[in-house]
């Protein structure tokens, strides 16, 4: 049977201590979740530290799928989604007094709406696996969307639905107006969501989603039911979504259908692959970055999605184990004391990606200031430089530094890796360890 404990000991579902410096290390992230709103005290940096740990909760539960079960989804944003609606739904109930609940177990509401979407809409898009997963994943997602503005009742059309998170009575004067009370609440969820997300890979059933995903024949062989295994893993993400969807309606007061949208499945999927899905914490990393692209790099330049395509198709080439999986890297040569031995030639390589990646970005900067027409006379500001879009010059310049930092970096490389190869004990490359270390 699926839930049979003699099959899933088979499968290393015993229970293990924590190591020493794993706990260090949840003690040192409690400490930076504890301290960052007095590092960053302006209302805008806590509003983004807040949209950071949603963002964290959000990747990490689309890696339970992804990463963990090697299921790729193209909806997981109707599952943040939907539980971004249950959560507005439940708080507009209590502020009416229909549900006697706080506000603080309001995402709890969006929780138990994305585990529900998840259980109904698992059981059918995991009865294949996957391209067939991922079209039946973008299908229902579309879906949803569609549905989102056509049902008016339920999901406000357009505008969306709007509500207030300062109920009465204040409990301890703790009203949840203040951004630095609702990011410690925010920070709360993030990390007791981390730490059962994590507990979860340690489980029977997150180890035999690895198992599935690594040989899904072998672990039917076993005794696995390989549907079931996944269903299991679909709704245990649907449930972690959905707290991130309440939390977002909590911070925003308001959800609208974009909340649904494919963009925003995209976004997940994206930044959780920078991130790192091979890694635990590789889709934390992903979340930050999320929120850095889309709220910081986003007020830089108009063209910030070109951007982002660019580095993910770089990331993909050079580094398909994301940050995390090269931090891992650093951290075993550094381990090894290989690292000094490296680093120098790894800095270079990273010089010519930068002079090359300036060159492109004042080309690309200039191209979207002619297409916009946002300076009639083609000048651009970039870097403090002012470029002449309009003019020869400033496109062969910009172009001399792409050719330049291109031609510096393949050589750069070359050097790196003929010295990686010398080393007496060569770590595995990221891309190599992707698939095997994609437990913590």
């Amino acid at each position: 049977m699926f839930l049979n404990p003699l099959r899933w000991r088979a499968i290393g579902g015993g229970r293990k201590p924590l190591p020493r410096a794993a706990a260090l290390a949840w003690a040192a992230w409690a400490l930076v979740l504890l301290a960052a709103p007095w590092v960053w005290r302006s209302s805008l940096g806590i509003n983004l530290l807040g949209q950071m740990g949603i963002a964290i909760i959000a990747c990490l539960s689309y890696n339970i799928l992804y990463g963990q079960g090697g299921m790729l989804s193209f909806g997981h944003a109707a599952l943040t989604g939907l539980g971004a609606y249950g959560a507005i739904h439940a708080l507009n109930a209590a502020a009416r007094g229909a549900l006697p609940v706080p506000v603080a177990l309001i995402p709890l509401a969006g929780a138990l709406a994305g585990a529900l979407t998840a259980a109904i809409w698992g059981y059918v898009a995991t009865r294949r696996a996957g391209t067939a997963f991922a079209m039946i994943t973008l299908g229902i997602g579309e879906l949803l969307f569609a549905a989102a503005l056509m049902f008016t009742g339920f999901f406000g059309g357009e505008a969306g639905i709007a509500a207030n998170r300062v109920l009465p009575p204040a409990w301890l004067g703790i009203t949840w107006g203040p951004h630095r009370q609702m990011y410690y609440l925010i920070a709360l969820y993030t990390f007791l969501s981390m730490a059962l997300m994590y507990a979860f890979t340690r489980t029977p059933l997150g180890r035999a989603l690895n198992a599935v995903r690594d040989n899904p024949e072998r672990a039917a062989f076993v005794g696995f039911d390989s549907r079931r295994v996944r269903y299991g893993a679909f709704v245990v993400s649907g449930f972690f979504a959905g707290i991130a969807g309440g939390l977002a309606a909590l911070l925003f007061e308001l959800v609208t259908p974009e909340a649904l949208s494919a963009a925003r499945s995209g976004e997940y999927l994206l930044f959780t692959l920078l991130g790192g899905s091979g890694v635990f914490w590789g889709p934390a990393l992903g979340g930050v970055l999320l929120v850095l692209a889309t709220m910081v790099l986003a007020g830089w330049t108009s063209a910030w999605l070109l951007y982002m395509g660019l580095a993910f198709i770089v990331m993909v080439m050079y580094a398909p184990a994301g940050l995390a999986g090269w931090l891992q890297t650093l951290a075993a040569l550094w381990r090894q004391g290989h690292l000094a031995r490296l680093a120098p030639r790894l800095l270079c390589a990273l010089a010519g990606a930068g002079v090359a990646f300036l060159g492109a970005a004042a080309m690309i900067e200039m191209g979207y200031s002619l297409e916009q027409a946002t300076a009639p006379d083609g000048e651009t500001r970039f870097l403090g430089l002012t470029l002449l879009a309009d003019r020869p010059a400033s496109w062969l310049a910009s172009l001399g530094l792409l050719c330049a930092g291109a031609t510096w970096f393949v050589w750069a490389r070359r050097a790196v890796l003929r010295a990686w190869q010398a080393l007496p004990q060569t770590p595995a490359r990221p891309a190599q360890n992707a698939r095997q270390d994609r437990q913590p």
